[in-house]
């Protein structure tokens, strides 16, 4: 027997609500029925990727739909927990409500920060000492660290900017732009030292080592690393399928098109973008 449809006259956050109990209820979605946290991890980070894209493009009805995919993951992550008598998206709900309240003391308190420097400032001061009262007897150097958790479930080149914002906030970090491209050369010139050694190891590593570098050469120059190599794919996607576009013109294709011929097309991609 099917689920009445929730009414569409109920508040759009409770109809969304009833939904996701129904489809994870007896009688509902199998498929929504044996998803766990962990499972719908991929989904929370590729519909995070999403709404970026969606933003990056301009059009309102698709960040709304992208949004929209987003925020089914944390009701759906909270019905989980509910049917397992842990946590309801109440709950979630009320914890942020506390923490923006703590974490803007100058909008509710009596402190002042008049810049968006300031505030800042004062969000990280704020949710150190949060993060100390939530584990006192913390005493290692491990659990002390300021790079505890900074590393944990980020995508690699988030991580690699975040750990850099970390340990720069403290002052290990080059105060002016020179140094930082010379590493990157630097890393460059070990990298093709490594591939002449022919050591595997060691070339991935030193590839590794670059991929930081250059990590921290966008960071300094006030870029996301993260965001510039997302633009950078789409580029290539653009031009590579201008590409296509040029073989197929010719009456060829990739399969029949020879290495000088595709890269001839791809020159000619370049100066059209």
């Amino acid at each position: 027997m099917a689920h009445p449809i929730p009414p569409s006259d109920l508040p759009p956050l409770e109809r969304l609500r009833e939904i996701m109990h129904l489809l994870r209820a007896p009688g509902g979605c199998p498929w929504d029925a044996e998803q766990t946290h962990e499972s719908l991890l991929k989904h929370l980070i590729e519909e995070s990727y999403e709404v970026a894209d969606a933003v990056r493009g301009g059009s309102d009805a698709e960040i709304i739909d992208e949004l929209g995919d987003l925020l089914l993951q944390p009701v759906f992550h909270a019905e989980i927990a509910a049917g397992e008598g842990r946590f309801t998206l109440d709950d979630v709900a009320s914890s942020i409500c506390e923490k923006l309240i703590r974490r803007h003391p100058h909008v509710f308190g009596d402190a002042v920060a008049d810049d968006p420097d300031a505030v800042l400032s004062q969000w990280e001061k704020i949710k150190a000492s949060e993060k100390g009262e939530s584990n006192p007897a913390a005493s290692s150097t491990q659990e002390s660290s300021i790079l505890k958790k900074a590393n944990d479930g980020l995508p690699a080149l988030m991580a690699a900017q975040k750990l850099q914002k970390k340990v720069a906030k403290v002052g290990f970090d080059w105060p002016e732009l020179a140094p930082v491209l010379e590493k990157v050369r630097e890393e460059v010139e070990e990298t093709a030292e490594a591939m002449q050694s022919e050591s595997g190891e060691a070339v991935a590593e030193e590839i590794g080592d670059l991929l930081f570098a250059v990590v921290n050469l966008a960071r300094k120059t006030g870029n996301d690393a993260e965001l510039l190599l997302h633009q950078a794919n789409r580029k290539f996607v653009s031009r590579f399928q201008e590409v296509e576009r040029q073989l197929a013109a010719a009456g060829s294709s990739l399969e029949a098109a020879d290495l000088q011929e595709m890269d001839e097309a791809w020159e000619a991609a370049k100066s059209k973008s």
